[in-house]
């Protein structure tokens, strides 16, 4: 495999000398880029073409580190819309697609990552939490749910809404487009050998702005991996999301990690297991028991990546180019991942 047992990684938008003298230092190997499809908009520069894969892998083998995979967003992106609701462009878009994972294989990329959520992460308010740091937080029943990320978007705001004409659209009809779109890009990614997984919808409730939601659960999951049974249909396990499933959490670890379906995992913590009502907390302050969720891993047999996600904001932290939070909280994140994977050996 491209990474032996169990390693921490995190997850970088630019690869800059900055990420790789911190990554070198903290001993974080393993780096999941944010790009690909649909992510132009968020990250610049973007990461769309074989050339921009092929100098990423290049340059962390060359510094000793390991592209764990490329993690993106394309559903989010208006431009992919018709394929996840069935519209005009769809085979169009797919073909662009499995053009671009093409590319992304020939240049060394293992693992693709991605989501089958138009409206993307979705919060509301963020919750003071231990010594008044700010971790994110959902209530549906708020009156300020905002699409996350730095340009956020008030869904009740009609004229910012970002997909429009969705009255036709049902759960049974986003699986349908699902089981397309898995029927044509899985052989194409056994052909190509790098694996693809989907992440859970976020926060996992049944519908946000008159937009049913699927990957919510359980037996969604199940369902998902049985539409093209193959190494290569897989799951970007975020373990955060899937604790808010109001599901056993455990029993998900040991059933996906079991039939080998975890590509990597997001190991955050939250504070309830209810997808309505929760909000994002420290890595060792959650609910899930975290000791446990890693041993269990461990004895399933999987063999891949923990990278932090999600962490909360800290008094005076600076900003670090990869995922929510910055410095201070990523490397407390980073050093508790280490610990628990030492302490499992």
């Amino acid at each position: 495999m491209y990474y032996i047992n169990m390693k921490s990684a995190w997850a970088i938008r630019e690869i800059t000398d900055e990420v790789i003298k911190t990554s070198k230092q903290l001993g974080v190997e393993n780096i999941i880029h944010y790009g690909g499809p649909g992510m132009k908009k968020h990250y610049n520069p973007p990461v769309e073409t074989f050339d921009a894969y092929k100098n990423i892998v290049s340059k962390l083998k060359s510094e000793g580190l390991n592209l764990v995979g490329v993690e993106s967003g394309f559903f989010i992106d208006p431009y992919y819309w018709d394929v996840v609701t069935g519209g005009p462009k769809r085979d169009e878009l797919i073909e662009d697609l499995i053009s671009q994972i093409r590319d992304m294989a020939r240049a060394g990329v293992p693992i693709l990552g991605y989501t089958w959520m138009p409206l993307g992460p979705i919060r509301s308010e963020p919750k003071r939490i231990r010594g008044d740091a700010s971790g994110t937080a959902f209530d549906i029943k708020s009156n300020n749910i905002e699409l996350a990320g730095k340009n956020n978007i008030k869904i009740e705001h009609t004229d910012s809404f970002p997909i429009k004409n969705v009255s036709h659209l049902t759960k049974e009809i986003l699986w349908e487009n699902l089981e397309y779109w898995i029927k044509a890009v899985t052989p194409v990614a056994e052909e190509e050998g790098i694996r693809l997984g989907i992440h859970p919808d976020d926060p996992p409730v049944d519908e946000l702005g008159g937009v049913p939601r699927i990957m919510t659960n359980f037996d969604a999951f199940k369902r998902l991996i049985e539409i093209y049974p193959s190494d290569h249909n897989a799951i970007e396990f975020c373990q955060g999301t899937f604790s808010e499933m109001d599901e056993d959490i455990y029993e998900m670890i040991e059933y996906f990690a079991s039939r080998n379906k975890v590509l990597y995992v997001h190991f955050r913590n939250v504070s309830d297991p209810t997808p309505n009502k929760f909000h994002e907390e420290f890595i060792n302050t959650g609910y899930v028991d975290m000791v446990k969720a890693m041993k269990i891993y461990k004895d399933a047999g999987y063999q891949g990546c923990f990278m932090d996600d999600h962490c909360p904001d800290i008094y005076n932290d600076e900003e670090f180019p990869g995922n929510l939070g910055g410095y201070r909280s990523r490397i407390f994140a980073q050093g508790y991942i280490q610990a628990l994977l030492d302490s499992i050996k």
